[in-house]
């Protein structure tokens, strides 16, 4: 699975998310896991299941701190066993949203915006006062390399709904790990 499509779906108390294979013609197929991001939780904790049933677990992330603005995130296994960690790059990402993504015996990913220019807009938006809760729906995208090596990207094809289709580059990158930051992507980004 090379290309997968994940949708967000907004609740009252949480983010739904659902991730689906390719189905050959660019468009999402089967459904291979189910996501939901409690809202303002005190301490960041996501399981990604395989469906929708909720009854087998697939992966997911938990924040190492409960309050820091550079806090990184530990990726498990459905057995709970470690597959990677990913951190919000604070100081760079005041500019330009960085992440950095690590998996055993590989070198770090990082994943930056594509467009310095959106990234910039995004952060001039939010501070006007009179539009700043105003719902501005922003396209973005991200591309996480390895030096030069392209790892994956998650890019937002729709203005108003959150819709990504994640491309994955790196035949080795484990594609659970892949999925749950893409979710990290969307829920944490203003954070």
């Amino acid at each position: 699975m090379n290309r997968l499509h994940m949708h967000q779906k907004v609740t009252l108390m949480v983010n739904r998310y659902e991730i689906f294979a390719d189905d050959g013609a660019g468009e999402p197929g089967a459904l291979i896991a189910f996501v939901e991001q409690k809202r303002m939780a005190f301490k960041e904790q996501v399981t990604i299941y395989t469906d929708s049933s909720k009854n087998v677990v697939l992966a997911g992330f938990k924040a190492r701190k409960v309050i820091d603005l550079a806090s990184g995130y530990d990726v498990v296994d459905g057995n709970g066993q470690a597959i990677g960690f990913f951190r919000k790059d604070f100081g760079k990402s005041l500019i330009n949203s960085t992440w950095h993504l690590d998996q055993p015996g590989a070198p770090t990913a990082t994943g930056r915006e594509r467009s310095q220019g959106v990234a910039v807009f995004r952060r001039l938006w939010n501070f006007i006062p009179f539009i700043e809760n105003f719902p501005f729906p922003m396209r973005y995208h991200f591309d996480f390399v390895r030096g030069a090596q392209p790892v994956f990207n998650v890019d937002k094809k729709t203005w108003l709904r959150d819709h990504y289709l994640i491309e994955i580059k790196d035949p080795y990158v484990d594609r659970r790990v892949v999925i749950a930051q893409a979710v990290a992507v969307d829920a944490l980004q203003s954070r």
